[in-house]
């Protein structure tokens, strides 16, 4: 009972203080884009070649760009409290059809490359911890240290040389084999083979973090009573590490995982631009080479919910993972 009574403070708690975050990341992001070279009507000028100057205010009063910027905040933050994210000029269909389309892709990448990332990361850490100042600790540290240091582009680069070229394992890029018409167990053999490339590129970054987090978290544990406690009674190593070090250790490493979400999404951008994966990513990058600032602002609105629904996820999951943490909030 006193478990369920903090996991609902938490979550009442978390969804608060996410109201004030949510408009001030929809104001701000709205006058960062307006900050930002050339609109919609530029680029569409652009691409047809040719626009004279009664033809580019025509085309700019048509999307509402002559406007002031306070008036167009207002209008903007009347459709979205009507759930309207806008009317992309590029594509011409709403921005909030896009993203349906491309999230589900982002998602899926992503919690993948997160999963991966969490359960070889912890396995690495828990392993360095047990054979802290050895030579399986030094050899893990190093490789960690490398993973750190790689850029991920540079690594989807090389993925692609050695898997795709080279060795012909994994496709390029793309989603899935153009013109296969699978479906069951077919068909998800066939996206997962797609996948593998972009979520190995995308999780060995934090591989890296998790594993050095790992460590640290799980040697800071091992010095407490209770862990001692715990052996003194007989339980055998494995019982130990599993249940009393390994549970408390999760917590600094859940809290870093929803902080990774965010950076996760920018990392995103790059990895669906190299293994032309149709997500939110790639989406933003299209935007913002067709001036599509109104897409824009939608996948940023939408990604900073995302961002803010996991974080309230991890607060609820620290609650069930040390309830203290729920009384004490």
């Amino acid at each position: 009972m006193n478990l369920l009574i903090g996991i609902l403070r938490s979550f009442v708690k978390a969804v608060v203080r996410a109201v004030p975050t949510i408009l001030g990341v929809v104001v701000i992001g709205f006058f960062l884009i307006q900050i930002a070279p050339g609109d919609a009507a530029d680029a569409l000028a652009a691409e047809s070649g040719v626009a004279t100057q009664e033809t580019m205010d025509t085309l700019r009063h048509s999307l509402g760009l002559d406007s002031p910027l306070l008036a167009q905040l207002v209008a903007y933050l009347g459709n979205l409290v009507r759930l309207n994210l806008g009317f992309s000029q590029r594509y011409g269909v709403p921005v909030a059809q896009l993203i349906n389309e491309r999230l589900p892709g982002t998602l899926t990448l992503m919690m993948i490359a997160l999963g991966a990332a969490i359960i070889v990361g912890v396995t690495l850490g828990v392993v360095m911890a047990s054979f802290s100042g050895r030579l399986p600790d030094r050899m893990i540290s190093v490789i960690s240290l490398l993973f750190y240091s790689v850029p991920n582009f540079w690594v989807g680069l090389m993925l692609i040389v050695v898997f795709s070229v080279k060795m012909r394992w994994f496709p390029s890029g793309g989603s899935g084999t153009i013109g296969a018409d699978l479906s069951g167990f077919a068909a998800v053999a066939d996206k997962a083979r797609f996948m593998v490339l972009p979520a190995v590129s995308l999780a060995i970054f934090y591989v890296a973090i998790y594993a050095r987090l790992t460590r640290a978290s799980v040697l800071e544990v091992k010095s407490q009573d209770f862990v001692r406690t715990a052996a003194a009674k007989g339980l055998s190593p494995l019982a130990v590490t599993v249940r009393h070090v390994l549970r408390n250790a999760l917590i600094p490493i859940t809290t870093m995982a929803g902080l990774h979400i965010g950076s996760m999404l920018g990392g995103a951008v790059v990895v669906e631009t190299v293994y032309n994966w149709p997500g939110l990513g790639r989406l933003a990058y299209e935007a913002i080479m067709g001036r599509d600032y109104t897409l824009l602002l939608g996948i940023f609105i939408m990604s900073s919910l995302l961002v803010i629904t996991v974080n309230i996820c991890v607060d609820i999951l620290h609650t069930v993972l040390d309830p203290r943490i729920g009384v004490r909030s």
